[in-house]
């Protein structure tokens, strides 16, 4: 696993960035923009098991330029690691053995609840709120590693 600050090493001129909000039923993705000032979400997936969703990560790493992995660490609220958090970490660790880039875990508590916030500020409807709200989670994951990239 590696440190924010190792990010900075690895990506450079038009590479971009993939995040995932890894759920037990759906998974988020979103993609940074080629500057990576923008995390625009992506899709979400149904998870089915690991090797399917390391296929479908490998897919969007080589069609776009992809240089860091960022997953959302669903840590307690008060900080520490549970079973969610090591559920994450064991699945990451199978797909940092299939696709070879930098894999890095985010803190990502209340990312649902603040894209679900967010996409109501921008009055979208509720039903279209809950449908997409794992993949605007992602988007909510890596813009939060983005803005920190950027200061």
């Amino acid at each position: 696993m590696m440190d924010i600050n190792d990010i900075k090493n690895h990506i450079n001129n038009k590479s971009r960035l993939i995040g995932v909000d890894m759920g037990s039923k759906r998974v988020g993705l979103s993609i940074s923009d080629e500057n990576r000032k923008i995390a625009i979400p992506l899709k979400t997936v149904n998870y089915e098991n690991i090797q399917i969703l390391a296929d479908e990560l490998k897919k969007i790493v080589n069609e776009n330029n992809i240089k860091v992995i960022v997953f959302g660490n669903p840590k307690n609220m008060d900080g520490t690691e549970g079973s969610s958090s090591q559920s994450v970490k064991d699945k990451v660790k199978i797909i940092s053995e299939k696709i070879k880039i930098p894999i890095f875990m985010w803190d990502e508590r209340l990312s649902t609840v603040g894209a679900f916030n967010l996409s109501s500020q921008l009055d979208v409807n509720i039903t279209k709120r809950v449908k997409n709200i794992d993949e605007n989670a992602a988007a909510f994951i890596l813009q939060g590693v983005l803005d920190f990239l950027n200061n």
